[in-house]
């Protein structure tokens, strides 16, 4: 499998394919599915690249079909409203023909204005390395996704990319936050851990939402505080935050996902 890093970025580099379209190449992964952060990623991309002189504000999508990892994905673009400061987009992504996302973008020019945010407790650096499959750069985290026993669906994680432009900040931070939110509902339910999708329970995102809030850059350490607060009727729920090691919030996000667990028991 070539490096990870690098065919994410490589990825993140659309093409344009006619007036309003872009298509990007899919991660060359061992996963059985193309990864829905790719999707979210790309997405953000084919946003940047249409409103050049905005930024995305919010995007929220909704995960239709199950994309395939060797084929490339094709990202149509409208435009619903342009103005000075304000943009509205839909983006539909396809493989051959078929839709296989959708995504609502609202996208903001930069302006001055007040600074307020609620002060908030931002604790150093954990030393505890870990892990996270599909993840190309440090993560660190007291908790473990994997581990079966029940615990509070609460989950801190630190990230940090390598040198990177600040303008793919918000792609590679919609890309890491499809990962560990099915994962920290989980921990609703004993006996369960993240290493078990596929065989205690399967899963799939439905709909996955990110605001953005202030630049930031992902090369210097973020840190993503997230929680599921249900988790029912065969779905569950949850939503996070990112903030910078001084404590700005700068992107907030939030997803539903498909979780049925095969022993009924349960």
């Amino acid at each position: 499998m070539a490096d990870l890093w690098s065919d994410l970025l490589d990825c993140l580099d659309l093409t344009p394919c006619g007036t309003g379209s872009f298509e990007g190449r899919s991660q060359q992964l061992t996963y059985h599915r193309l990864f829905g952060g790719q999707l979210l990623a790309q997405f953000v991309r084919a946003a940047a690249l249409s409103c050049p002189d905005k930024a995305v504000k919010s995007l929220h999508v909704v995960f239709a079909r199950a994309g395939h990892t060797g084929e490339p994905v094709r990202y149509d673009v409208t435009r619903h409203h342009e103005g000075g400061t304000f943009a509205t987009l839909s983006i539909v992504a396809r493989q051959p023909g078929d839709a296989i996302a959708t995504a609502s973008v609202s996208m903001h020019a930069a302006e001055d204005g007040l600074d307020h945010q609620t002060a908030t407790d931002v604790p150093p650096v954990p030393d505890a390395r870990v892990e996270l499959d599909l993840i190309p750069w440090e993560t660190r985290s007291l908790a473990d996704l994997d581990a079966p026993a029940k615990a509070a669906p609460e989950v801190d994680v630190w990230m940090r990319t390598p040198p990177v432009d600040a303008r793919l900040a918000p792609a590679l931070t919609a890309y890491a936050t499809d990962l560990t939110l099915i994962g920290t509902a989980l921990r609703h339910v004993d006996g369960v851990g993240q290493r078990d999708a596929g065989a205690a329970f399967t899963s799939a995102v439905t709909t996955h939402t990110l605001w953005f809030h202030r630049p930031y850059r992902t090369d210097e350490w973020l840190l993503f505080r997230q929680h599921s607060p249900l988790l029912a009727h065969g779905r569950c729920f949850g939503r996070g935050d990112v903030f910078t090691a001084g404590g700005e919030l700068v992107a907030s996000y939030a997803q539903e996902a498909l979780l049925r667990f095969t022993n009924r028991g349960f």
